[in-house]
């Protein structure tokens, strides 16, 4: 995992949706946006229930696909991520939730001075093989 997640080699997971098409729920894609930098900050799943949460608690709840669990974004890492509202695409089958760190951090990894990123997107393709951090 850590070469995965703090590596430059490219190894992209092309059977993702298998395996969450293959699970035991139902759920849909969401993307999480800073609702004022507008910056993606990364892409996670919900079910029917983790959407009810989400809107009742007004705090980004996922629907964790390794775990087969609800997921309350930052309820052990502290960073939670306030709702402001939560979109609909044309076709009904994803979900955009805007929110707003309550830390600045967001992802589950971490940078090199030990800090929470602020996006799980904080590398780019450099080649079909090499990834370089931004």
């Amino acid at each position: 995992m850590q070469e995965l997640e703090e590596g430059s080699e490219l190894s992209l997971d092309f059977e993702k949706l298998r395996k969450v098409g293959s699970g035991k729920g139902s759920v849909l894609p969401v993307v999480l946006q800073h609702a004022e930098s507008e910056a993606v900050l990364f892409m996670g799943y919900a079910n029917r229930q983790a959407l009810q949460e989400t809107l009742a608690r007004r705090e980004a709840v996922l629907w964790s696909t390794s775990r087969n669990e609800l997921w309350h974004k930052g309820a052990t890492s502290g960073d939670v991520l306030d709702l402001v509202e939560v979109r609909v695409n044309c076709e009904q089958n994803s979900l955009l939730y805007r929110v707003l760190p309550r830390q600045g951090g967001v992802c589950h990894t971490r940078d090199a001075a030990g800090k929470t990123r602020r996006s799980c997107y904080y590398r780019k393709l450099d080649s079909d093989e090499g990834l370089s951090f931004l």
